[in-house]
């Protein structure tokens, strides 16, 4: 007897469609998973005959052989036993619907019940691609899979509701279609919560509208990671696809919520400066992706920049240009998608307080000079905005002067945003910071004065070509911003003034 059920694979971000074939034949009792899959797929032999035994079902007593197909892709962890599971009940004559448009994601427990497990939501949407009409997950996966539109979905608590569904006796009720409230969408920082800073706000508000990397120097208590948390607040609203490209990175790692499956927020990330290599760009036996690519559409915020590994650091270069990270094992090679905003934190010196109005600085030259020079200047240059975040005074933080509200900030740098949307329609650049080389002449047209004095700012500042790119750029935001076309001389001066303090410190 052959039968055939569908199943999904995952590889990353890349899903792909698996046959699972079984053949039931005379011959000395046995079960064999073959088609190569890793440990986790060989082991569901025992926990589908105890799953099978749990609803009372008998495993056939014959020479029983289930193929993974394709043979030659490799197969891991334990999404498969639902198939599996279900391709026996095939065969057992339980199920005798067609399946040929059916799918089936999900581990099966020793009790019978269905676990949950990773990726379901790029599994869905390649099945969905595929044509398929239904799909059966694990019920704690079901508000991640009702995402996908044109697919119906059951979630299955236990293998038994699966027999009783397909024999008739109790049908499984698909699962709703999944709405976003607007609850998922509210941040839990505003930027009026920070007193004072102007300088800081506004530098941060150009970099949400543009793209642009961003680093903050200032002494201990400033108010740097508190503004750094709110940056998330002041970016564009999500849409639709940019939410599913960010779930489906969410999702392979573990990180959905069954409450809330969608990511509606921009993703903020900001690991402990011990990460390691793997930790931030991915990695694993099986690549998974790293913090660079969990805030993918959103910001990667390293405070206390210098005291991560420069090693770890030095990776963050190709990543920021490319946007992509690509990682290679063993096992094969995995592409996962990473823009992001990367804000990045330091004080001054080791102790903090150099430059201080109040407080002395007690670290030496060479101190303070090793501690800078943790920091590359290929990774220095590629920060497109840099701003000091100076103490503040007790009247700024007893002042019952209200703050500018996120989204007051929001709509001015969605109405930036928009301008860029129409100027690069057709060109494949998302905003500023994305121009390419090619494009810098055509989207960043310059007054006759503007462009003398990048000049002069060029030569008396010992600029690198990255560097005069990235002032161009910001110039370009500070235009848009201001409803310019043409970029005139004071966004340029504007531009220039904040890619200054790499002068001011790393040049002592």
């Amino acid at each position: 007897m052959y039968a055939k059920v569908n199943s999904m694979g995952l590889f990353g971000l890349n899903a792909f469609p698996v046959d699972v074939e079984i053949e039931v034949s005379k011959g000395t009792p046995s079960f064999e998973i073959v088609g190569l899959g890793d440990i986790v797929v060989k082991e569901s032999r025992e926990r589908i005959r105890a799953a099978l035994r749990s609803c009372s079902t008998q495993f056939p007593l014959a020479r029983v052989i289930v193929n993974l197909a394709p043979a030659d892709t490799k197969k891991t962890g334990s999404m498969h036993d639902l198939a599996i599971f279900s391709s026996l009940l095939l065969i057992n004559g339980i199920i005798d619907d067609d399946l040929s448009r059916t799918v089936f994601i999900g581990e099966v427990a020793l009790n019978g019940d269905v676990r949950s497990v990773n990726g379901v939501l790029p599994m869905t949407l390649t099945a969905r691609k595929n044509g398929v009409e239904r799909i059966f997950v694990p019920k704690s996966n079901a508000h991640e899979a009702s995402v996908v539109d044109g697919i119906k979905v059951y979630g299955v608590d236990n293998v038994s509701e699966l027999i009783a569904h397909f024999s008739g006796e109790k049908q499984i009720v698909p699962e709703g279609e999944y709405v976003v409230t607007e609850e998922e969408r509210r941040y839990s920082g505003d930027f009026s919560d920070v007193r004072g800073q102007q300088t800081a706000k506004l530098a941060l508000e150009y970099a949400a509208a543009g793209g642009h990397n961003v680093l903050m120097v200032g002494s201990p208590g400033s108010g740097k990671s508190m503004l750094a948390k709110r940056i998330p607040s002041i970016l564009p609203e999500m849409t639709f696809e940019e939410s599913i490209e960010t779930t489906n990175i969410h999702s392979i790692s573990g990180m959905i919520s069954p409450e809330h499956p969608l990511v509606t927020t921009r993703p903020f990330r900001a690991p402990h400066h011990t990460i390691s290599s793997a930790g931030l760009a991915g990695g694993g036996t099986i690549p998974r992706p790293g913090e660079i690519s969990l805030a993918h559409n959103g910001v990667l915020f390293l405070d206390e920049l210098p005291e991560f590994d420069r090693r770890t650091l030095e990776i963050l270069r190709q990543p920021l240009e490319d946007k992509v990270v690509t990682v290679s094992r063993a096992a094969g090679t995995a592409e996962y998608p990473c823009s992001f905003i990367l804000v990045a934190a330091m004080n001054p010196c080791p102790c903090g307080y150099y430059g201080h109005p109040t407080k002395k600085c007690i670290c030496g030259e060479k101190a303070v000079h090793t501690y800078l020079s943790r920091i590359s200047g290929p990774l220095l240059d590629r920060f497109d905005i840099h701003v000091e975040v100076a103490p503040l005074e007790y009247s700024t933080l007893r002042s019952d002067t209200p703050e500018e509200s996120s989204e007051s900030v929001r709509q001015r740098v969605q109405a930036a945003r928009k301008r860029q949307n129409r100027r690069y329609e057709g060109t494949g650049i998302t905003c500023n910071a994305n121009i390419t080389a090619d494009k810098l002449n055509e989207f960043c047209p310059l007054t006759k004065e503007a462009s003398d004095m990048l000049e002069k700012v060029f030569s008396s500042m010992g600029l690198s070509a990255r560097a005069y790119d990235r002032i161009l750029k910001v110039a370009r935001t500070i235009a848009d911003m201001e409803q310019c076309e043409v970029i005139g001389k004071n966004q340029i001066a504007r531009a220039v003034q904040f890619r200054s303090l790499d002068r001011k410190y790393w040049s002592r």
